[in-house]
């Protein structure tokens, strides 16, 4: 959906620039600034997110003034507000229309925060996420439109915001994410080829960790791979923290498997990290049963995908997971905490493969019908931009998909 008519340039910040350029479209321009070295802040510890967030949207407006000295005038911005670098841009260019894209505003009661009893909230927590909102609250106040990609993330806004916030998801790519008889996958520890007629079940986290249920379904494993004496278990997924605390002097796989690791049988459980994207698909293409568990918190794209690939997703009753899995429609859904409810499902699937069938074909569906990046989102975030530059006549598209 090339436009020729549209000059499209990026701003960021230099290094992450550096280490992403091989992923930017051919021709895009890309301007780019470096923030001074880290040092130890004097600041008051809760507003030390807010010090980082001004000093990084300080940067941006910099880049932004020395572009509007030169003549350029954008007609449109579209920014994240999570680190600041949105704060500033209004400042810069008060008549060009601004989209932020709304991931997530915090809250300490009834989302990701408190969610756990296994991991109990600080006293202070609630004061650090009101402090950690100022930078999204800021930027969104500034903010034309905001975009968001679920039903229920979007009612995580404020609800001073509300009539701005419009519900459009970035979009999976179906035409590459399908599922394939013929795929297969290599696990070098091993020296195993695996394909569609074995029994896998798969696991994706960015980082394994508990916001992601890791722990829950590292728990359910010694049962699962009891039940289940032919199924080896694939898990993606880093060592590192994308969410929520880090342990010292260890990882959350070391600390589960300290937990756990005596009761499995480890020649069936394979950890392979972070993989190539096309590997990534490949699992997703043999997999008998995925599992994806979440607190309260952003949907994973990879929840998606495995759905369009044409996983059973195994997943949690949890926001937003049940705004796109149906129980028995399109996917099965479990306690998030159980275990056992984990075991259960994923044995089902393994037992039944013939009647999971429609299951997985109703999943797909539903990603085409309502997350297709080519037919779907992608047109409607064209519509959002043109309608708000004023290249197209018309109200700015509410695009809303009802939850299920």
């Amino acid at each position: 959906m090339a436009q020729p008519d549209c000059e499209v340039a990026g701003v960021g910040e230099a290094t992450s620039i550096k280490k992403n350029l091989k992923a930017m479209p051919a021709g895009m321009k890309v301007h780019v600034y470096d923030l001074p070295p880290r040092q130890a802040s004097q600041t008051h510890p809760l507003l030390r997110d807010a010090e980082a967030a001004v000093i990084r949207g300080e940067r941006v407006a910099e880049v932004l003034m020395r572009l509007k000295a030169q003549g350029y005038a954008p007609d449109l911005i579209y920014a994240h507000p999570g680190w600041g670098e949105a704060l500033f841009i209004k400042d810069v260019f008060p008549e060009t229309k601004l989209i932020v894209y709304g991931e997530f505003f915090f809250d300490a009661n009834g989302r990701d925060v408190g969610f756990d009893p296994e991991f109990p909230s600080r006293p202070d927590e609630a004061l650090r996420l009101r402090a950690r909102n100022m930078t999204h609250l800021s930027s969104m106040a500034a903010a034309d439109v905001i975009t968001t990609p679920t039903g229920w993330q979007k009612q995580c806004m404020p609800a001073s915001l509300q009539d701005r916030v419009v519900q459009i998801h970035d979009g999976i790519d179906t035409h590459r994410v399908h599922p394939s008889a013929k795929a297969h996958i290599s696990l070098a520890r091993d020296s195993l080829t695996l394909t569609p007629q074995d029994e896998i079940i798969t696991f994706v986290n960015r980082n394994l960790e508990p916001y992601r249920g890791f722990h829950i379904f590292m728990r359910a494993l010694p049962k699962l791979l009891e039940r289940r004496p032919n199924a080896r278990v694939i898990m993606v997924g880093g060592d590192d923290v994308s969410y929520g605390r880090s342990l010292d002097g260890q990882t959350w796989r070391q600390y589960m498997l300290n937990e756990v690791g005596a009761q499995l049988d480890m020649s069936r459980v394979h950890f392979v990290g972070k993989v190539p994207y096309s590997t990534y698909l490949n699992m997703l293409q043999v997999s008998t049963a995925h599992v994806y568990l979440t607190y309260p918190f952003v949907l994973s794209w990879s929840m998606l995908e495995a759905m369009a690939a044409g996983c059973l997703v195994v997943g949690s009753r949890t926001a937003p997971v049940t705004e796109v899995i149906r129980d028995g429609e399109n996917g099965l859904l479990v306690d998030f905490f159980s275990p056992e409810q984990i075991v259960e499902a994923v044995c089902r699937v393994c037992e039944h493969p013939d009647r999971m069938a429609a299951l997985r074909q109703q999943a797909r569906k539903d990603v085409q019908d309502r997350f297709d990046l080519r037919s779907v989102c992608l047109p409607q975030q064209i519509a959002l931009i043109e309608r708000l530059a004023g290249r197209q006549p018309g109200p700015i598209p509410m695009i809303e998909h009802a939850s299920v």
